[in-house]
């Protein structure tokens, strides 16, 4: 049988290290069959795993790399791999693969810990770890705005909603927010990214604020919450608040469309979206009126809602068309993807009510926002304690590629 051996260097870092160690491979006609490397603070850990063929003599070849790693400064050590061994590693590659989303205000051992046992428990194992948020400064210098810790894992998990049960109470322990994601071809591919409005985009509910314009605030605002919970039929909801609008003038709209709460980081990451190509959709239960307004502060390229009805410079208390609800937001995000010529599972949607959660599941990456805990329940993904550019780190970009 040839000789596999995995050889594991360490040492500083520095320019030309790889190259000369491969180079003496190289120069014996080695065969690599697999190769990783890491730098953490200017400290390289090297493996390469060679094959030696059995006609050929291991000891010149190790020699050469003990001296090789000598003249460069670094620990080389030698490692035997049994052919058995050597299978079961060949036979895991079909294993499926995730990837585990750590965001938190600082990179805390407590949550890192935490993690980690999670993804243990459930017999997976860690092949990678990255970092994906900037370096921490500790001079006076602006500190990123998040910690990202990216964990590349692989495996079946034994009970993958018991899984994410766990990531979730743990995130609402540690006030942090973890994604699980397939690792596939698709998560590595998005195309377009779909947002609800009110309360996703906006810190706000527009209905609630045109209701306060009108005298039904108190009425209009607690009808909102039940039908964001869940608890009544989203387009009952709607007719039932509408009707206490009637006769407003349309004035309102304006003043309430200038002063608009726009969401922590929802202006980066959609910058940041434009940058790489992706496109842009609201897809809201709320008004054309307000999502047009910020399709054209945001550079938004599709915008669905509900279209008010106006007569005489008044709202009538109705809507022209079909009403925006869950199973339509489904259905305009399926006609965006037709559109694109994309997949659905190359789609991102984005949600905090009840009514979101039929294109947060028919997406390949559904993000509860902020949501309500009955959308967090169902939702595959959820962003609870930091703004929407949070987005960027599920989607695998580090703070060094955006702006």
């Amino acid at each position: 049988m040839p000789q596999i051996i995995l050889i594991q260097i360490s040492g500083e870092d520095k320019p030309g290290l790889t190259s000369s160690l491969t180079g003496v491979l190289a120069g014996y006609g080695i065969d690599i069959l697999d190769i990783g490397q890491s730098v953490i603070h200017n400290q390289l850990v090297l493996g390469v795993l060679i094959r030696i063929p059995r006609e050929a003599e291991s000891a010149p070849v190790l020699k050469d790399i003990m001296f090789k790693g000598y003249e460069l400064g670094v620990t080389v050590k030698f490692r035997p791999i049994e052919a058995d061994n050597y299978m079961d590693w060949v036979n895991a590659q079909g294993k499926p693969r995730h990837i585990v989303t750590l965001v938190g205000r600082r990179a805390s051992g407590t949550a890192i810990s935490k993690v980690a046992s999670i993804i243990a428990e459930n017999g997976l194992n860690i092949d990678m770890i990255h970092r994906l948020s900037g370096r921490v400064p500790m001079g006076g210098e602006a500190a990123p705005r998040h910690s990202c810790i990216e964990f590349s894992v692989r495996g079946t998990p034994r009970d993958l909603d018991l899984m994410r049960a766990s990531f979730l109470t743990m995130a609402t322990e540690e006030q942090v927010d973890i994604a699980l994601q397939e690792d596939n071809v698709f998560r590595r591919n998005r195309r377009l990214v779909a947002f609800d409005m009110d309360s996703t985009l906006i810190q706000a509910e527009v209905i609630d604020e045109l209701a306060k314009a009108a005298g039904s605030g108190e009425l209009v605002s607690s009808i909102t919450e039940s039908a964001m919970r869940g608890e009544i039929d989203f387009k009952e909801s709607l007719r039932q608040r509408l009707a206490t609008l009637k006769g407003l003038d349309e004035s309102v709209m304006e003043e309430i469309a200038r002063n608009l709460p726009i969401t922590d980081g929802a202006e980066r990451l959609i910058s940041n979206l434009k940058k790489f190509g992706y496109k842009t959709a609201i897809i809201s239960g709320g008004f054309t009126y307000f999502g047009e307004k910020l399709q054209e502060r945001l550079g938004v390229d599709y915008v669905y809602a509900n279209r008010l009805e106006i007569k005489d410079g008044k709202l009538t208390g109705g809507v022209i068309g079909d009403i925006v609800d869950g199973p339509k937001k489904a259905e305009l995000l399926t006609e965006i993807a037709g559109k694109e010529q994309i997949s659905l599972q190359q789609a991102i949607a984005v949600g905090d009510g009840a009514n979101d959660l039929p294109m947060l599941s028919i997406a390949g990456l559904g993000i509860a926002f902020h949501a309500k805990p009955k959308v967090k329940k169902d939702a595959r993904q959820s962003i609870s304690h930091f703004g929407l550019d949070s987005i960027l780190y599920l989607i695998g970009l580090r703070d060094r590629d955006t702006d």
